[in-house]
């Protein structure tokens, strides 16, 4: 088969694999349809992620349907149209017990961490994948939900709703301003009004993004690059600061942003994946009784998710930009690599 395979610092190719073979008997394996590429994929390709293996096959999002399950696989049969879940889940440790599938202790991967595909064991950006714990790993889609409407659930809107929404602590009324208005902030942004969130501040330097979370429920934007950015936010809370700040970049800056505009008595939500070291300046906000969290997404909210898509009250696939086939997978690593010039947002690619 064809599929994405990292080859060190930098290096990628679209070339031959072997084909994945069912290993363990909680195992499927499932015929790529749709797939996406990640923010995290670019960071592992920087070599930003030491524990990705050269000659890794990339990839944790996407749909596709079961084409051979292992024996003890019981809630989905061979033909199945599935979403891929970018968390594996045992469904019997004890973290999977109490919903924190990020940490999944299940052996596979070895790591006790629920982030294995495209990381520890091979992923999605492929003609096909193995998928471990297929029972509690994988979710059956309905006929009425598209193939891009769906890969949108493998990540990014429970990413951008789990740890900027639920770990933020976002409460009916509340001010909650994004910082970063990228795909996951966007996941944000448009899942904020499930909590109640009274006004939802988006804030970037790209106005083509800003201009996009107004159309997924952002009620104020703000352009980060100007002088009076700060002033902006605090004049649309009174001058009292956002409930909460959600940091959806990844880069020392946009954390301290995100402490600067939350009120005394605040939340800011980390969502961003960060590279190298933040300042968290202790020594002023232990005084203004800030509440900071932080995490890898557990994807226990997907079936809720997944239900709100599929009546439309979650327009996920309108965070597709643009559209590819597998052989065009470098062009699609090209496009979203200069998202700045290409405008891109999530970009599909399709085995059709």
């Amino acid at each position: 088969m064809k599929a994405l395979v990292y080859e060190g610092p930098g290096k990628k190719s679209w070339t031959d694999v072997p084909d994945p073979v069912i290993l363990n008997p909680t195992d499927a394996i499932v015929e790529l349809v749709t797939t996406t590429i990640c923010g995290t994929d670019l960071h592992i390709l920087k070599g930003d992620v030491p524990t990705v293996q050269t000659g890794r096959i990339l990839g944790h999002e996407g749909v596709g349907f079961i084409k051979e399950i292992g024996a003890s696989v019981k809630n989905f049969k061979v033909g199945d149209r599935v979403l891929i879940s970018c968390i594996k889940s045992c469904g019997s440790c004890k973290n999977c017990q109490q919903g924190l599938y990020s940490h999944c202790l299940g052996d596979e991967g070895g790591s006790g961490m629920g982030w294995i595909l495209g990381h520890l064991i091979d992923g999605t950006q492929a003609e096909f994948v193995r998928i471990p714990y297929a029972d509690t790993s994988l979710h059956k889609l309905s006929p009425s939900v598209s193939d891009e409407q769906a890969v949108m659930l493998s990540d990014i809107l429970p990413t951008g709703f789990e740890m900027g929404i639920q770990y933020g602590q976002v409460k009916p009324g509340d001010v909650v301003a994004v910082i970063g208005a990228g795909p996951v902030g966007l996941g944000a942004i448009m899942t904020a009004s499930l909590h109640g969130a009274a006004k939802v501040i988006a804030i970037d330097l790209d106005t083509n993004r800003l201009e996009k979370s107004r159309e997924l429920g952002a009620t104020d934007v703000v352009v980060s690059g100007q002088p009076q950015w700060k002033e902006q936010v605090l004049a649309l809370t009174d001058g009292a600061g956002v409930d909460v700040a959600i940091e959806a970049v990844g880069v020392p800056d946009t954390f301290t942003m995100a402490t600067e505009i939350v009120r005394p008595g605040g939340h800011v939500a980390n969502v961003g994946v960060h590279g190298k070291s933040v300042p968290l300046h202790l020594e002023q906000l232990w005084i203004h009784n800030v509440f900071i969290s932080m995490g890898l997404v557990n994807t226990n909210t997907t079936p809720m998710l997944l239900k709100l898509v599929e009546s439309k009250k979650i327009p996920a696939d309108k965070l597709v930009t643009h559209r590819f086939n597998f052989k065009q997978f470098l062009e699609a690593y090209d496009t979203f690599g200069r998202a700045a010039e290409t405008k891109a947002l999530k970009v599909v690619i399709s085995n059709k």
